[in-house]
């Protein structure tokens, strides 16, 4: 079982589809449809474009050499955005777009720190999300520090194309070595320099001393900094120091340094970083080049994003005046939504239009520019209010391109939000003409029996996916998700709250949503019901009273009233309580929506999807939720998946950012969790609900995944120092952020091979264990792991299985065959508990310099092992004189630590 259980798994993360909807294809060796997008606060700049170009054009022939003439960089657009002036040679993009782009230009946030990184966050193998780099990185020579640009890029590209790790650690930058030596975290070993502390910094000098050791854990203290010589032999590798000239290739099975405790060797088994590279799609097919002319310079396209258009395209055919069980038929629940999208969504300034559809469609309004009230009050007039038909919706699309471009618009870049509860055998038909359009096509799949092609016509177009069943604010999430791809983040709106209530005859329900310093603007209370509109009273914090004649009703009766807050928004706690005088039940949702306080106020936004659009059974995926301010992780946050079924079950589960299960990272503000709730197959959607309470949430100003910055070099002898970079204090690493709330839409994925409802068979083994860390007691070993759990990184597990060898590769390579720990007493905790244990090795003497290496499996109620922990080791040792520390990796630098003798904490990967 747990052969073909890994089977599956690697299947899943090399066959199904990544959410991110990346342009880039590997045709005939050569990388095409890469996409560099400069965000719109980015001040003018020819040099710009310029050193982007001179980058990529570097970078493609590092990378032609580094893969071993395999793969190079073909063609790149560049896209230059709408606040930049317009010239003759910038094209028009088609689904090219800020927000779905490989790679980013924008200025960090806050103002200090401009170390290139990739957003990367799956887990082997997998793709990141985007490459960020900022004008000051790319405007100015940082070739000491980060090496030269294009190496720069090659290293970026690798976390983002092919999922590899880095192979240093700033947390862990020393380690104990299998020989009883203190390394520096690297890969290659080969790779020389010295320990230092620097003392003091003036100009281009800085006073030095020899690291010392922490007498609490053995190695180098804190301050202690690697520098490595400028002078190399070392041909590797590019994910520790791509700065270095001898530096051109990726770390292999031969040269991989698989004790090093860094990212690489936990998040890919210990593997090296060529070894998963070749493993990707991207080499599967392509082979050395051979000939002349080899790795040509890459083709660059200038593209300018332009003004934003919009068309809706509903559907009105005879299914939309179905119920669904809920009070409400679908076309009323439509109009309640595409009349939010209007009016609070939609940002100003946009060209907005609509296109009705059955087994026919008409144009209900060509583009309209949304500059004030009336212009939205224009198109929502045209909401469809009977539904009668059949399903066309290729007729449905075709219009909407017409209403497009009879507005003298082009269709490429343009988008249209398509909304069907229907199946059509000819949809097809026109999949050649949606290629050829150029436009972005975002669907949304209402209730069961809508056309299974629809996420083909998103996946082709680079379109957002979603599905609504029995949600009655469903649609609402959806359509409040389509915001604007530009990157102007401070133009977005962002939903607050999303909540459906079932209330009792004459009951009162109550609520608060939290309005926090970062947004305010352009703020709507939207109240809807089924049968008969409710009693509504609504506090500000401080104390304002809004009562139901201030929510204003639409003329369409669609069943809703909305209350614009004037102004800004007072910042605090905002209490609404809703009374049902209706004679029955009824459905009541409250839906709050609201925009950044101001133009230069960066919003805490939150963003969340699967790790895969398809997922086939027993595969798990991951839900992922990022919330984040500019581009800061916000940490602390209770966040919170709710995903439906097709049939309109819903599975609720809390995501954790604690780095243990499916979380690759602890605090770097990514929140994550397995999937396994599988109910029956089709489309489920996902939402994500993140809070922040009682003053619990915070900013981190740590960064993941860089380029590494050189401190400096050794050359001759002396040391050669670089500019001293921003220094973030332990006391100001994190900064206090308002309570506040985000709701977002994760879009849809569907489901296949999942058996009936009901009780399956036991299939998902526990997760495995990965902070293992153990240290010396006297002559008692501690250990201590955050439990994984019953079913991956659920539940609580059956028992645990403790193994211990003197030697890291027997326990590595066979685990099974080492010597087990007496477990009788441990007793698994729930799944995300912190567990202790500890244990006096029976069958080894204990001395000085004494290494014992430990690992743990987990087993389920089922039987079913999860796979083996991170190996960490005990080393004892006693203290006995002060040292410093000489130059580390040369023939005198590695210092036996046989003579100290105290406890040492050490997790390795």
């Amino acid at each position: 079982m747990m052969f073909s259980l890994k089977v599956i798994l690697l299947l899943a993360l090399h066959l199904l589809p990544e959410v991110k909807t990346s342009m880039i294809k590997l045709n005939n060796n050569g990388y095409e449809g890469i996409v560099i997008a400069i965000n719109p606060s980015v001040p003018e700049d020819e040099k710009l474009i310029q050193n982007i170009k001179e980058m990529v054009t570097e970078a493609s022939t590092y990378l032609f050499y580094a893969t071993k003439q395999r793969v190079y960089f073909r063609n790149v657009s560049i896209l230059i955005p709408m606040t930049w002036k317009s010239k003759s040679e910038y094209l028009m993009p088609k689904q090219e777009s800020y927000d779905q782009a490989d790679v980013i230009v924008a200025a960090p946030y806050p103002k200090h720190g401009n170390d290139p990184y990739t957003l990367q966050y799956g887990q082997c193998g997998e793709k990141g999300q985007y490459i960020h780099f900022t004008p000051s990185f790319l405007l100015t020579n940082n070739s000491s520090i980060y090496g030269p640009r294009g190496r720069v890029f090659v290293h970026e590209w690798s976390h983002l194309q092919w999922g590899v790790f880095d192979e240093y650690n700033v947390d862990r930058p020393f380690y104990f070595s299998r020989k009883n030596t203190i390394e520096a975290t690297r890969c290659s070993t080969p790779i020389t320099g010295m320990n230092v502390v620097f003392n003091e910094c003036k100009g281009g000098s800085c006073i030095t001393r020899p690291c010392r050791r922490d007498s609490q854990t053995g190695l180098y203290e804190a301050k202690c900094t690697f520098i490595p010589d400028k002078s190399q032999t070392a041909r590797d590798s590019i994910m520790f120091m791509q700065n270095l000239n001898s530096v051109v290739e990726f770390c292999t099975a031969k040269t991989h340094n698989t004790e090093a405790p860094n990212l690489q060797n936990k998040m890919c088994n210990h593997r090296s970083t060529w070894d998963v590279i070749k493993e990707s799609p991207d080499f599967q097919n392509a082979t050395p080049m051979t000939g002349t002319n080899l790795s040509p310079h890459p083709t660059f396209s200038l593209l300018k994003s332009k003004q934003r258009v919009v068309c809706l395209v509903l559907d009105k055919s005879g299914s939309m005046a179905t119920e669904d069980g809920l009070g409400l038929s679908r076309l009323i629940r439509t109009n309640q939504a595409a009349e939010m999208y209007l009016i609070q969504i939609i940002e100003k300034g946009s060209m907005v239009g609509m296109v009705t559809f059955e087994s026919n469609a008409k144009i209900q309004t060509n583009l309209i520019k949304i500059t004030d009230d009336s212009a939205y009050l224009n198109i929502t007039a045209k909401l469809p209010q009977n539904a009668s038909g059949g399903t066309s919706i290729c007729n449905g699309l075709k219009e909407g391109f017409q209403a497009i471009t009879k507005s003298n618009q082009s269709t490429s870049g343009s988008e249209i939000i398509l909304l069907t509860d229907g199946e059509d055998s000819g949809i097809s038909s026109c999949f050649e003409e949606v290629k050829q359009s150029g436009a972005i096509i975002h669907t949304i799949a209402l209730g069961p029996s809508a056309a299974k092609e629809l996420e083909t016509l998103s996946n082709m177009t680079g379109g957002h996916r979603f599905y609504a069943n029995k949600d009655i604010n469903g649609l609402i999430d959806a359509f409040s998700r389509i915001s604007s791809r530009s990157g102007s983040i401070a133009q977005q709106s962002l939903q607050l709250e999303s909540k459906a209530l079932n209330v009792t005859r004459n009951k009162w329900v109550n609520g608060t949503v939290p309005v926090d310093s970062t947004i305010g603007n352009d703020t709507f209370f939207v109240v809807t019901w089924t049968i008969k509109k409710p009693e509504i009273i609504l506090q500000d914090p401080r104390g304002k009273i809004y009562e139901t004649s201030d929510f204003k009703e639409d003329k369409l009766n669609i069943r809703s009233a909305r209350l614009r807050i004037p102004g800004i928004a007072e910042t605090g706690s905002w209490t609404y309580s809703l009374h049902n005088k209706n004679v029955n039940s009824q459905l009541l949702t409250v839906t709050v929506t609201t925009r950044a306080r101001s133009p230069t106020t960066l919003p805490v936004i939150a963003t969340a999807h699967m790790s895969q659009n398809t997922a086939h059974y027993p595969s798990p995926v991951i839900v992922y939720a990022r919330v984040s301010q500019g581009f800061l992780p916000v940490l602390g946050v209770n966040v919170t998946a709710i995903i439906e079924t097709e049939d309109g079950n819903q599975v609720v589960l809390e995501l954790w950012d604690n780095g243990v299960g499916a979380d690759t990272v602890k605090n770097d503000g990514i929140y994550s969790r397995y999937f396994t709730n599988y109910h029956g197959n089709g489309r489920y959607s996902l939402k994500v609900h993140a809070q922040a309470r009682k003053n619990t949430a915070r900013l981190s100003l740590r960064q993941q995944n860089k380029a590494l910055y050189i401190p400096g070099y050794v050359e001759n002898g002396k040391i050669i120092v670089n500019t001293p970079r921003p220094e973030v204090k332990e006391d100001t690493a994190e900064a206090k952020v308002d309570d506040f709330s985000r709701l977002t839409s994760g879009g849809s994925f569907i489901v296949s091979g999942a058996p009936p409802s009901g009780n399956h068979t036991p299939v998902f083994p526990p997760g495995k264990i990965a902070d293992l860390e153990a240290k010396f007691r006297g002559n008692h070993i501690q250990l201590s792991w955050t439990a994984s759990g019953n079913v991956l990184d659920k539940g609580k597990a059956d028992s645990y299985i403790i193994r211990i060898s003197k030697c890291f590769l027997d326990l590595q390579k066979d685990f099974h065959s080492a010597t087990l720990v007496n477990t009788s007493s441990l007793i698994p905790k729930e799944a995300g508990s912190t567990e202790h244990f500890e244990f006096k090795p029976q069958s080894f003497k204990i001395e000085n310099g004494t290494q014992v290496y430990i690992a743990i499996q987990t087993v389920n109620e089922a039987n079913l092992t999860s796979e083996v922990s991170n190996i960490a080791q005990a080393t004892k040792f006693i203290l006995q004189q002060q040292s410093s520390a000489p130059a580390l990796c040369t023939n005198k630098s590695a210092l036996s630590l046989a003579v100290f003798g105290f406890a040492v904490i050490l997790s390795l990967f």
